[in-house]
């Protein structure tokens, strides 16, 4: 069976390649002449834990180019895993995945299934098979909706070891290729869910809505353990361990970013209202996720004494969380240019994201290593949970920085350790840790 991916993207490259991984022949589109050069190459050029060597391992299976018109007609499946951004009135932008339809749509040949891989809202489907019909009134297609549930960070593991599989469809032919195409993960137990391509198109958003109210709940209830003297991580773990609750998105932070939870939660807003279905919870995780984020600066001042100007500030992890190098949407972002705007200097360090955060800040000053961002800081800011900042010498730390004051929005940190360390240290939810002076 031979696929055909529209898009190198995020969710279009690992899928390629995760399909080759299982033994089909694969080729990936993309628009960008010199995305595709380098992808050819080798090269990925994105930062994903075990991407590239998947890429490497299946060359003999995995092509790229920059145009589907020489692959259309050969392929079985066809899926499309172009970018929908958010307009200005929230709602997901689908001018590409139509524009990839109606350019689809005449070179097909013989019955081939049209997958939509890209997160769009419910009766994106229908649509297409309307611009689809209308530019080849004779193509012989199914449509289906196969909606990603890849976590950044671990996007290779969980689509060969999903959760669940989904697949709406609006033609049952398409069943028994769905069937073969992923039968090595069923095999091993993944379930694959058939349903109405509706279903399917709310299926992604409301999963990403509801895990980011786990994340607003559990920030906001950091700030009732911090106004009443209780430890949220004492709090988090009596309700986790209840197995209707459970542990997944129960740690604090400071406020969700990346190009999934922002996005898809203002979308299904966009739906709801479309619909005229009240839907005042979402309108609430939106607002409390953006309280959040602004909040941070006036969290930072307020550990300085009220006084950032003149300071120099070291910010730890500039993407939205550890193991990649996404930086929309990150709450390191915004917090930087308020603090520059408060007159602070800034010095940050990140293990993969500074390349894509230096085309988005100015006047930053980007280190080789967390040590060289806090020597001489008056202040450090943990943003992102990466491994390596967890085991940073936390002792040397104080000793190099002008101020020993360490913010921590990841809770990385036990409160005993950093007291040792001779740092006054604040985190979310937890008790602070003042040194004299």
């Amino acid at each position: 069976m031979k696929i055909l991916v529209i898009g190198a993207g995020y969710v279009g490259l690992v899928s390629g390649a995760c399909f080759a991984e299982l033994g089909f022949e694969v080729t990936c589109i993309d628009s960008d002449q010199g995305k595709v050069e380098q992808l050819r190459l080798g090269e990925v050029p994105i930062y994903e834990p075990g991407l590239a060597e998947l890429v490497a391992r299946n060359r003999d299976r995995l092509a790229f180019d920059s145009s589907p018109a020489a692959h259309v007609a050969g392929s079985d499946m066809i899926f499309i895993a172009v970018g929908t951004p958010t307009t200005s009135a929230g709602e997901a932008d689908l001018a590409a995945v139509f524009m990839i339809a109606a350019e689809l749509a005449p070179l097909l040949k013989g019955f081939t299934v049209v997958t939509i891989k890209s997160t769009v809202p419910v009766g994106t489907a229908a649509r297409m098979r309307e611009v689809m019909s209308k530019a080849n009134s004779s193509a012989d297609l199914a449509l289906a909706s196969n909606p990603e549930f890849l976590r950044e960070g671990s996007a290779v593991a969980d689509f060969m070891a999903p959760d669940r599989i989904v697949v709406g469809l609006d033609d049952m032919r398409a069943k028994s290729r769905f069937e073969a195409l992923y039968s090595r993960l069923t095999e091993k137990g993944a379930p694959l869910v058939f349903m109405s391509n509706e279903a399917a198109e709310v299926t992604k958003y409301a999963a990403n809505t509801y895990l980011a109210m786990r994340v607003a709940f559990v920030n906001q209830l950091s700030d009732i353990c911090e106004a009443v003297g209780a430890d949220i991580s004492d709090v988090t773990l009596g309700m986790g361990l209840d197995r209707r609750v459970g542990m997944h998105y129960l740690a604090p932070g400071p406020g969700f970013g990346g190009s999934c939870f922002p996005k898809d939660t203002r979308a299904l807003l966009a739906i709801t209202r479309r619909a005229r279905v009240d839907f005042s919870l979402g309108e609430a995780i939106v607002s409390a996720n953006d309280k959040r984020k602004d909040g941070l600066a006036d969290r930072v001042a307020g550990c300085l004494g009220g006084r950032v100007a003149g300071r120099t500030i070291a910010i730890l992890g500039l993407s939205f969380k550890a193991e990649t190098d996404d930086v929309r949407d990150s709450s390191a972002l915004p917090l930087i240019r308020v603090l520059q705007d408060m007159g602070a200097s800034i010095r940050a360090y990140d293990p993969a994201a500074m390349d894509q955060a230096a085309r988005l800040l100015n006047e930053v000053q980007f280190c080789s290593t967390a040590n060289e961002a806090t020597k001489g800081a008056d202040c450090v800011v943990v943003m992102t949970e990466w491994s390596e900042f967890k085991s940073l010498d936390l002792r040397q730390m104080a000793k190099d920085m002008a101020r020993p004051v360490m913010i921590d929005f990841r809770n990385l940190y036990d409160l005993q350790q950093a007291a040792n360390a001779g740092l006054t240290y604040i985190s979310m939810g937890r008790a602070a840790v003042r040194q004299p002076g």
